[in-house]
């Protein structure tokens, strides 16, 4: 199969497009044709090249979002048949899906929401979930609630803040000017441009802070909180020195979730999650892809197609 490969920790610049040996789905896993893989333009830089067996990885075929057909079933797969259009996030520590087919285990995948495309559905298992646990099962996000949204116009913050919206919140989004226009009709009450405003006209109003920038913004977030508030931040390498004793602080990764997907797939068909697709690139240009989201100013996912 035709697939983006890379054979060392160089990053984006050791992408190559290439033949690649086809995956074979194993125990309780899938084989799905690629139709959509949802892209981050720093996974690369991720550490992932050691496997889950503790062996170095000779290549890695990264994009873990994937929407897609299934192809082929593994042994004891139950639950799908093939024929199934699915969605889902594959584990990182394996071969993602920038390729033309890719093997995932059957639990990381739910039923593709019917009323999009493979394209948007692909943009929607990483955001979907990292926006989905930092609001709910970290934050406690509850109807009434004020979050402040850090980065609302990226593909993670524009996930959450639908669906603090939906969950009954009022929404304070934060990010760069251009993308006001943006959070806004997303269903934010209100948005803070960080290049313009400053945040000190939100100091102690939230109930909850979902960072998804990291750096001087998060270092300065405790100040937006109520007593009792939650921080919660999807950078590992936060700065969070100096946190006030009355707050309670999370850092997480996301992790799949079949059962949160599938509530994500029904929010979609429902018209309250809407997935924004910043890009589509064909899968032989994935280097300008991962450079042009990497540059930053590009909205929502990218998404490569086979």
């Amino acid at each position: 199969m035709k697939a983006i490969r890379t054979h060392e920790p160089t990053g984006i610049s050791g992408l190559v497009f290439e033949e690649a040996p086809d995956p074979r789905p194993m125990f309780c896993e899938v084989l799905v044709k690629v139709a959509a893989c949802g892209i981050t333009h720093n996974e690369l830089d991720w550490p992932v090249w050691t496997c889950r067996a503790g062996h170095r990885r000779t290549s890695i075929i990264p994009g873990h979002e994937v929407s897609g057909v299934v192809a082929a079933l593994g042994f004891g797969t139950a639950g799908v048949a093939v024929g199934d259009e699915v969605f889902g996030l594959t584990d990182q520590l394996r071969d993602g899906a920038a390729a033309e087919y890719v093997a995932v285990e059957a639990r990381n995948l739910a039923p593709k929401p019917r009323t999009v495309d493979h394209v948007h559905a692909a943009a929607v298992p990483r955001a979907g979930l990292t926006a989905w646990q930092g609001l709910f099962d970290h934050g406690k996000l509850a109807d009434g609630q004020t979050v402040v949204i850090h980065g609302a116009g990226g593909a993670v913050g524009s996930v959450a803040v639908q669906l603090a919206r939906w969950a009954g919140a009022r929404v304070i989004g934060t990010g760069r000017g251009h993308s006001r226009a943006l959070v806004t009709e997303l269903g934010a009450d209100r948005f803070i441009a960080l290049d313009a405003d400053g945040l000190q006209g939100a100091a102690g109003q939230a109930d909850l802070v979902f960072d998804t920038i990291g750096g001087e913004v998060l270092a300065g977030s405790s100040d937006l909180l109520k007593p009792g508030g939650t921080l919660v931040t999807i950078k590992a390498d936060a700065r969070l020195a100096a946190i006030r004793g009355d707050i309670t602080t999370v850092v997480f990764i996301q992790e799949s979730s079949r059962a949160q997907l599938t509530e994500l797939a029904r929010l979609v068909d429902q018209g309250h999650l809407r997935p924004q697709v910043g890009a589509v690139y064909p899968l032989a240009q994935a280097v300008t892809a991962y450079s042009a989201k990497a540059a930053g100013g590009v909205p929502g996912r990218i998404v490569l197609q086979p």
